[in-house]
């Protein structure tokens, strides 16, 4: 029954999402915003919007072993999951320059948290994300949404991103004929389901831990982390089909570092985030699959095939099955 009641959270979340974007997008769409802003932020935002409704619910109710194996689960996922599966369906090959220098800043964002989490050797203390490690966390994400829109903005030549956003712009939804009340209520109503998810996931989350006797973190990154990394899997799934490699590339990336510069430090804001034993080596695993795909987009020509796909979903199985028997 506690499965079941997970089962049921996660679903809410993931309907919540899905109704919060639809909704939210038709609205844009109908007051004449443009597809491609649409896209870098309602639909960008939309997606995490699972992970994040989980921690800042986990954090209120002092759940925060799962509120962290959520984003460090969901941020190893991306990777090791999302991007090695779309790329074992489709070679994945960048061509622009925005996505190429995302890449970079999720190194070094991840790098900056695993600093944060070095608390006892540093300085013997317990390791914890306090609100301040929250604080510098966000400001690092403003600096990184700042360069974004410059991009957008001032640059002279059409990023390959930018192209791939427009020549998704069928697959948006458009603005239901009942007019923009009925999309209000899609916006409604995704919240809630949200909130209602977030609630069940975060409660039977822990009760499913408590049963089966492992860590809460161990559920938060094999179960509840996956289940929220859904609408990622999806688009970018799609994104690599279609031959959309930067925005498939570019949704993980992003989901990574608004997970990390954003849903993380609300949390830690909300209530101070202890290091769970094991969350230490989860993000320094997460460092070690983001230097991997700048590795293998920096010095590969760009491109990642189905042979690198594979290794890396051999690598991302291999780590959550240690991590759940140790």
């Amino acid at each position: 029954m506690t499965f079941m009641l997970l089962l049921i959270g996660l679903l809410l979340l993931l309907a919540g999402g899905t109704g919060l974007v639809k909704g939210a997008s038709a609205i844009a769409t109908h007051y004449g915003i443009s597809p491609l802003v649409i896209g870098l932020t309602v639909v960008a935002f939309g997606t995490s919007s699972p992970e994040l409704v989980v921690n800042i619910v986990g954090a209120f109710r002092g759940e925060t072993e799962l509120a962290f194996g959520n984003v460090t689960g969901s941020n190893l996922a991306n990777i090791g999951l999302v991007l090695a599966t779309a790329a074992i369906f489709r070679p994945l090959t960048i061509e622009g320059q925005i996505v190429r220098r995302e890449l970079p800043l999720l190194l070094l964002g991840t790098t900056i948290l695993l600093i944060m989490a070095l608390d006892r050797p540093l300085s013997g203390l317990d390791p914890v994300l306090t609100r301040s490690d929250g604080l510098i966390l966000l400001l690092i994400f403003s600096i990184f949404v700042y360069m974004t829109i410059s991009d957008f903005l001032f640059q002279k030549r059409q990023d390959r991103l930018m192209e791939n956003i427009l020549e998704m712009e069928e697959m948006l939804p458009k603005p239901m004929a009942r007019g923009v009340m009925v999309n209000w209520v899609f916006v409604l109503a995704g919240i809630i389901a949200l909130t209602a998810g977030g609630q069940l996931t975060i409660i039977h989350g822990a009760e499913l831990a408590e049963i089966m006797g492992v860590e809460q973190v161990i559920i938060g990154m094999a179960v509840v982390a996956i289940g929220t990394s859904m609408p990622e899997f999806v688009t970018s799934i799609i994104a690599a089909l279609n031959k959309e490699s930067d925005l498939c590339v570019g949704n993980v990336v992003g989901s990574n570092i608004f997970n990390g510069l954003v849903v993380l430090p609300i949390a830690a804001l909300v209530r101070p985030l202890p290091i769970p034993d094991g969350g230490l080596l989860d993000v320094a695993m997460s460092l070690v699959f983001a230097a991997v795909i700048i590795l293998v987009f920096f010095f590969g020509k760009a491109h990642m095939n189905r042979k690198v796909g594979a290794a890396l979903l051999l690598g991302y199985l291999a780590y959550m099955i240690m991590r759940a028997t140790s």
